[in-house]
């Protein structure tokens, strides 16, 4: 994590000291929140602030804020650590993307924790053959931890069990309605071939019948080598390959060059990891990324 565990150790105790100085007050200075909800990112955020919807007593907060994208070798701050010792509970993905986790559960022993994915089959990196934690990015998963949510919180929070239930069911028919109307829209593509940014969209690709040749990086941030962007051109002019996605979050460098070399066109898709922090901001993503691969697809 780049922190020393000696370090880390005394940055946690001087934060659970001042735990019980003001760490459950809303932002606005307002009375303590009965049920503080925090969130690890982006996504988890958005979706833990449409189960807690109209939940008195309750606030959402995200640790790692709006624009830090997936949380792969995320570093903790003070100043998370501070958000934690405050939390009624935690909101992860699970499934290997937090992993700082351990570092804070050790700490914090009686923090609830609630695992989003809890329960989803989750699948294998092509690269390393590693578990990929990136469920949200499908639809049909995102409505799976939107109930999980709703679960650990009705049980953190047993009189307002049936409210998280109510909201979380809601929005599970709202993504489902999106859900049906991406399939039927993309049900005519011919050519169903992509190359994508990185690990982000095995669980996309495999909701709407897409597949993935390549992945020009696999973790974001990180240049391919001379050799693997050889390969990757390579694949897409032999796979016939007409688009290629980037990510709103990252650079598109690679991408572009891979386009110069094969003809095909860079589009931009997003994996939801960043945005407005407001309850519909996942929809209107998954709205726009439709539009994206019609535009893409649709020649077939």
């Amino acid at each position: 994590m780049g922190w020393r565990h000696g370090g880390f150790a005394v940055v946690c105790a001087a934060v659970l000291a001042v735990a019980g100085c003001g760490g459950g007050k809303k932002e606005d200075g307002g009375a303590p929140a009965a049920m503080r909800v925090v969130t690890s990112f982006y996504p988890m955020y958005i979706a833990a602030l449409n189960v807690a919807k109209g939940v008195p007593g309750v606030e959402v907060r995200s640790m790692a804020g709006e624009v830090t994208g997936c949380l792969h070798d995320y570093q903790l701050t003070p100043d998370d650590m501070k958000t934690l010792s405050g939390a009624s509970v935690f909101v992860v993905n699970g499934g290997g993307m937090e992993t700082f986790l351990e570092k804070v559960t050790s700490r914090m022993p009686g923090l609830k924790t609630i695992s989003a994915s809890a329960g989803i089959p989750l699948l294998k990196n092509a690269a390393d053959g590693e578990p990929n934690p990136h469920v949200w990015v499908s639809l049909t998963h995102a409505i799976r931890q939107a109930e999980n949510i709703a679960a650990g919180l009705a049980a953190a929070d047993p009189a307002h069990a049936a409210l998280y239930r109510k909201n979380a069911a809601e929005y599970g028919a709202r993504l489902a309605e999106l859900r049906e109307r991406m399939r039927t829209a993309l049900a005519g593509v011919k050519n169903r071939r992509i190359v994508t940014f990185h690990e982000a969209f095995p669980y996309f690709a495999a909701e709407f019948g897409l597949t993935i040749v390549a992945v020009i990086e696999r973790e974001p941030g990180s240049e391919p080598g001379a050799r693997e962007l050889a390969e990757t051109i390579e694949t897409v002019k032999k796979s016939g390959v007409t688009a290629l996605f980037a990510e709103p979050q990252y650079p598109a460098k690679s991408a572009e060059t891979v386009a110069r070399e094969t003809g095909a066109k860079v589009y931009t898709l997003d994996p939801c990891v960043s945005g407005p922090m407001d309850a519909d901001a996942y929809l209107r993503v998954q709205e726009a990324n439709l539009k994206v691969l019609a535009e893409a697809l649709g020649g077939g």
